[in-house]
């Protein structure tokens, strides 16, 4: 199982490289609150058949608690088999760790012998503690399995890290992509500026998870300059690790293999940067941006729940429910977008998903 970068699929690595769709695998509970297998096995069939090149399990849309009531271990495992029965290509396995370094290094340990790829590290248990460090906290990670760095908003745990951290995070052998999640522009800027200083954009790919810009980051050139302002280097967010691709992720494959089709000196059509603000007021309806993103991941689960991939919103916190208003605003987003959701999609495939062995039905464009 990987313990460097150069262990993964030379596929997995250019796949990462050119930037891919990677949803953010959320947790599919029945009633009682018990974990679904069926419907877990089947979340991971739809990505992986809608074009996603891999999954991310055990990240804030997986829930954080699955630590707690015994489920991290068998979620990833149920991930990693589906996607290796599922297809015959290999498929992307980033596992979410968290914690401080004891119990960050046993979820990693976990992760590698299920055959994950990559951790992406949360660091939100090192708040308050001194950037150097996190910093020890990462490569000690580093040497157990290739990581993914994420800069994560205050609303969900998180808290920011300055430019120097990035720098010196990028320069950590292992570390193979950053998920920028600040939704602050000024942070961002600083995580791509780190990382080309470091010298290392040819190694750590970036990729977004400001779900309040998701187009842009990806279609927008970042300019890079020396100190002496003498020379320059672009910089390009290449794809997305995100809970909101958790859902509609169809179109958000054929969005993004439609901003990989532009050349990167191209100018970029209107219709497609005016994608930018119809991607966000969707997001902000199923992600509950007018309650700080407390029902994130219920709204996420209640798409799904109306495509019928999963039987309700039901998350392990029991307080953890949609808001106020929230189903109403994706009542109009569903809408006012049609063409947003991937419904015809799921509901052509779906018995195929759900099924035992998922051969019965073909699979349907």
């Amino acid at each position: 199982m990987p313990r460097h970068h150069s262990d993964i699929d030379p596929r997995l690595i250019a796949a990462l490289r050119k930037g891919a769709v990677l949803p953010a695998h959320p947790l599919a509970l029945d009633s009682t609150r018990q974990l679904d297998v069926t419907r877990q096995r089947a979340l991971t069939r739809y990505y992986l058949d809608a074009g996603a090149t891999g999954v991310a399990v055990g990240v804030h849309t997986t829930q954080f608690a699955i630590r707690t009531v015994g489920l991290y271990e068998p979620v990833l495992r149920i991930a990693a088999e589906t996607a290796s029965d599922w297809q015959a290509t290999p498929s992307l396995l980033v596992a979410g760790v968290t914690g401080r370094t004891e119990q960050a290094v046993k979820e990693a340990d976990v992760a590698r012998e299920l055959g994950y790829h990559a951790a992406l590290l949360n660091v939100a248990a090192f708040k308050g503690a001194s950037e150097t460090e996190v910093l020890d906290h990462c490569r000690r990670i580093a040497a157990e399995i290739p990581i993914i760095g994420f800069s994560l908003l205050p609303a969900v745990g998180g808290f920011h890290l300055s430019y120097g951290f990035w720098r010196e995070f990028a320069a950590i052998e292992n570390a193979i992509a950053i998920k920028m999640a600040p939704f602050d522009r000024y942070r961002t800027l600083d995580i791509v500026r780190a990382v080309v200083d470091a010298g290392a954009a040819d190694r750590v790919t970036l990729y977004t998870g400001n779900d309040d810009h998701i187009v842009l980051d990806l279609l927008q050139p970042f300019v890079v300059r020396s100190p002496d302002g003498r020379s320059e280097q672009r910089a390009r967010i290449r794809g997305g690790l995100l809970g909101h691709w958790s859902v509609w992720t169809k179109g958000a494959v054929d969005l993004l293999t439609r901003i990989h089709a532009l050349p990167d000196e191209a100018a970029v059509p209107v219709d497609l940067l005016a994608q930018d603000s119809v991607v966000t007021d969707c997001n902000g309806a199923i992600y509950d941006a007018a309650h700080n993103l407390a029902g994130c991941i219920p709204g996420c689960l209640e798409v799904l729940r109306r495509q019928g991939l999963v039987t309700g919103t039901t998350c392990l916190d029991p307080n953890e429910r949609l808001s106020p208003g929230q189903a109403e605003a994706i009542d109009r987003v569903y809408a006012q977008y049609p063409e947003m959701n991937d419904d015809a999609f799921v509901r052509a495939n779906l018995d195929r998903w759900l099924s035992e062995r998922g051969a019965s039905v073909p699979l349907v464009a």
